[in-house]
């Protein structure tokens, strides 16, 4: 019974089963440019335009860039191990497959279990949110759309139709082809970093230096300070409250700004339809988030020198920064941006879940339908579909609150596992050809399992609950159905 639990998949296989002849294989039409675009399109989101503005007034003061700063080693350290990973195994599915060529089977399933709620709430999470931007912008353009159709019935409306139509829209230009939807990609990132760059040096000549004076607060002035990170798990078991100003501000800080990040690891699910996936894995994964971590410690540090930091809006600081100096005009560019931003990761996010789903049907462990791939566009359309059409339900119907932080520990478990997973392949396949290999092994991938632990049980136990019982249902399913059909088996 164990040890068909435990069962791994042949890495020689994984890569065999990506076969574009045999119709369940993904072109390959990705350069590492594409990559890099689609990591930066994922990544510089609601992070960006949202969380630094809560991070900075409940939590770190003007040492929110120290925040940024954290939160980006630690996934900096995952990163490591996921290009190791996907240069090394190049098939679709990111930590999912890499679990499932050295932990076994059931690990994997419960690995892909995790990125099916991480993905897709993320997508219907940032999907609503785009709709409030959308939403606002349109009224300053006086142009009011009617409450009914921009709030879901829970949030006093009937279907919240921008996301909705969102949804349905990216999915379909997911179905005709990846290369397609890098050209998308790269045309709505190009917009909002040229946004950010202007949030960054529009903001230098309104910089007041006095409020970065104390840099490191050692009270708290304002705020409730239980914005983000509401009765964590670390003082539930152990009595500590790291809800404070000071130097435990700033690791709180980065608890809640690795919301910022998530999303870079999506770009290992494409790795199969990467054209040199051994070279190009490594400098997607690793470029766009050394670009993101630069962006987020600059824009941080220009904001809360504009505006005093216990004054920051939680919901919209860049925007209230500029309106504050008098300069509407920029806010108004700034909504136009987290508009264009908000669209590519809601894109992008929602191709990684069909890639996880499809990876996961091609093994059996879901029914064989959704391992179909389009005849002519090379895309796994029905997975694809299918996501859109739940995802779309979820942002229409369904009001979603402090749900960004149930994708948080999907992500954050999934970090530690491919982490794990590094030492075990290390151990059990030393021969392997590894284009790129993590440094300082064993010392790195651990240093990665215990900075991301630290980060999750700084998260709320009722996140930890919530999670519980999703992956109560996931071995449910794999029992039910997917041991019975596993292609292993």
């Amino acid at each position: 019974m164990a040890n068909a639990l435990f069962r791994t998949k042949n890495i020689e296989q994984s890569i065999q089963d990506t076969d574009v002849s045999e119709g369940h294989g993904l072109r390959r039409e990705l350069s590492a440019l594409d990559l890099m675009v689609f990591g930066v399109g994922v990544v510089v989101g609601t992070g960006i335009f949202v969380l630094t503005g809560t991070a900075a007034r409940d939590y770190a003061g003007p040492a929110v860039a120290l925040s940024f700063v954290l939160a980006g080693v630690v996934c900096g350290l995952a990163a490591l191990c996921y290009a190791e990973f996907a240069s090394t195994v190049p098939v679709a599915g990111s930590a999912y497959t890499f679990s499932y060529t050295t932990l076994g089977e059931l690990p994997a399933w419960i690995i892909g279990w995790d990125l099916i709620l991480e993905l897709a709430l993320g997508v219907g999470v940032v999907s609503i949110g785009w709709s409030g931007y959308l939403t606002s912008l349109l009224s300053q353009a006086d142009i009011e759309l009617p409450q009914a159709i921009t709030a879901a019935p829970g949030d006093g409306g009937t279907v919240n139709l921008p996301a909705l139509v969102l949804v349905l829209g990216v999915a379909t230009i997911l179905v005709f082809g990846v290369k397609l939807s890098a050209r998308f990609n790269l045309v709505m990132v190009t917009i909002k970093i040229a946004i950010v760059l202007l949030v960054i040096f529009a903001g230098l000549f309104f910089i007041k230096t006095g409020n970065y004076n104390p840099f490191v607060p050692d009270s708290q002035p304002s705020g409730s300070g239980k914005d983000g990170l509401k009765a964590p798990l670390v003082q539930t078991l152990f009595g500590f409250d790291p809800q404070i100003y000071g130097a435990m501000g700033i690791f709180s800080g980065a608890a809640l700004v690795f919301f910022a990040y998530i999303g870079f690891d999506v770009v290992a699910t494409a790795a199969e339809e990467t054209r040199k996936p051994q070279r190009d894995m490594p400098i997607g994964i690793l470029g766009s988030l050394l670009i993101c971590t630069i962006l987020y410690v600059s824009v941080s540090l220009v904001v809360v020198g504009m505006q005093r930091y216990d004054m920051l809006s939680s919901s919209a600081p860049l925007a209230e920064a500029f309106r504050a100096v008098g300069k509407g005009w920029i806010a108004t560019i700034i909504s136009i941006g987290a508009v264009a931003g908000l669209t590519t990761v809601c894109m992008i996010l929602m191709m990684g879940q069909s890639r996880v789903f499809f990876a996961m049907s091609r093994d059996g462990l879901l029914p064989p339908l959704f391992a179909k791939v389009h005849p002519k566009y090379g895309t796994p359309h029905v997975s694809t579909m299918l996501i859109a059409v739940v995802v779309a339900a979820i942002a229409g119907f369904t009001p979603i609150h402090e749900i960004d932080v149930m994708v948080n520990i999907g992500t954050l478990f999934a970090f530690m596992v491919v982490a794990a997973s590094v030492l075990i392949l290390r151990r059990t396949r030393p021969e392997l050809p590894r284009a790129f290999r993590v440094p300082f092994v064993p010392w790195l991938p651990i240093l990665s399992m215990m900075a991301t632990l630290w980060l999750m049980i700084n998260l709320s136990s009722e996140t930890w609950l919530r999670f519980a019982v999703w992956m109560v249902a996931g071995f449910a399913v794999y029992f039910f159905y997917g041991k019975q059909h596993s292609r292993l088996r």
